[in-house]
């Protein structure tokens, strides 16, 4: 689908010179002399690699068509993530370096969203919130309310957070997945 350069926004994935692109941030910038423009910079799905690009106001671009299917998450091996359409119990295979550190956060039959591109999977989507067991975490010292009110905590899937002094080992909280930080206890 062809998109005017104006329309771009952050977020979207792009065809661009024979490679998908994601755009990580985009300013629409009026001259005092000369057109209009939008200054993208876009980031390689396949190469990972960054680009920063000017496109006039004028220019046409091809707007990637990806299809969102919600799968369960079934269980993992060496290198990849194993995934299970619930309706028509199809499993699809998605290598770990896509997911990244967020792979840590599955757990069995969790709902996710897989973005599919030309019958690729390029990227997982996991719930904004999940509830975590904190593992271990360090004593809080009373009268530390001076510095940073928050203390380390390693969850049970081996992830490193910062929580609030009341949290203790043992307690079940709830993780933003987005930006992996602490929101509230269960």
């Amino acid at each position: 689908m062809k998109i005017s350069a104006n329309e771009i926004r952050v977020g979207m994935l792009l065809e661009y010179k024979n490679d998908l692109w994601e755009v990580l941030k985009t300013q629409h910038v009026k001259p005092g002399k000369g057109g209009a423009f939008a200054q993208v910079e876009m980031k390689s799905l396949n190469k990972n690699t960054k680009l920063n690009e000017r496109f006039r106001s004028s220019e046409y671009l091809e707007k990637a068509t990806v299809d969102e299917v919600k799968f369960n998450y079934s269980y993992n091996d060496e290198s990849k993530y194993y995934f299970i359409d619930p309706k028509t119990f199809e499993q699809i295979e998605i290598q770990k370096d896509i997911i990244g550190e967020k792979g840590k956060m599955l757990t069995e039959n969790l709902e996710v969203m897989i973005s599919i591109y030309n019958d690729k999977p390029i990227s997982v989507e996991l719930p904004n919130q999940i509830i975590c067991k904190i593992e271990t975490t360090d004593v809080a010292l009373k009268g530390q309310t001076v510095s940073s009110s928050y203390k380390p905590a390693t969850l049970s899937n081996g992830i490193k957070i910062q929580v609030p002094p009341f949290i203790e080992n043992g307690d079940e909280i709830i993780v933003d997945t987005r930006n992996i930080e602490y929101v509230k206890k269960v």
